[in-house]
């Protein structure tokens, strides 16, 4: 019996906290993820309706980047409550199908978009600012852009660098992240 207690014990210390899912199209589902008809002048305005920012996550299936991210970092119960409480995620599938429209009005293939934007890796997540030109991509306009798998700690910071404008002022992320992580002032 002690035995059988101690695998079960190990067995539920081994699993993530945060079940992860994958949904239909093998990217996963996490319940910050909107679902809307892709359209980023819409989701722009629903974001600032909500008071929150827009994010776009690219990924795609089979990405062992994305697992980590999705397993180790945005698992984390802190990080979920900030994106939650700060962000409209639209997520895009690396290599789909789904139309999507730009701020410029080109509707074009999730895969086609990524490749006009000229993302590369996934995960890559894009950020916007509230206001956004109709003449301009996503890119262009974008405030940041994290590309490939960060830990918690860049991750978070980079997430509160955009909630608080930090690119606004001038001030380097890469800066701002060392003196994050470092204390120093």
């Amino acid at each position: 019996m002690g035995f059988l207690r101690t695998t079960l014990l190990a067995l539920a210390l081994a699993l993530p906290a945060h079940a992860v899912t994958l949904g239909d199209d093998g990217l996963y589902d996490e319940p910050w993820i909107r679902e809307t008809f892709m359209d980023l002048r819409e989701d722009l305005a629903e974001a600032n309706a909500e008071d929150k920012r827009l994010m776009i996550l690219i990924e795609q299936r089979g990405c062992i980047y994305c697992t980590r991210m999705h397993e180790e970092v945005f698992s984390d119960p802190a990080i979920a409550q900030l994106i939650t409480d700060n962000y409209f995620v639209v997520q895009i599938n690396m290599f789909g199908d789904i139309p999507v429209t730009d701020f410029d009005g080109t509707e074009l293939p999730e895969k086609e978009m990524v490749n006009r934007w000229g993302a590369m890796f996934t995960p890559t997540m894009i950020f916007l600012p509230e206001e956004v030109g109709e003449d301009v991509t996503a890119s262009q306009a974008s405030v940041a852009t994290m590309p490939g798998a960060f830990g918690k700690g860049t991750t978070t910071a980079l997430l509160e660098w955009v909630r608080d404008h930090g690119y606004e002022s001038g001030e380097n992320f890469q800066k701002y992240l060392q003196e994050k992580t470092t204390g120093q002032n």
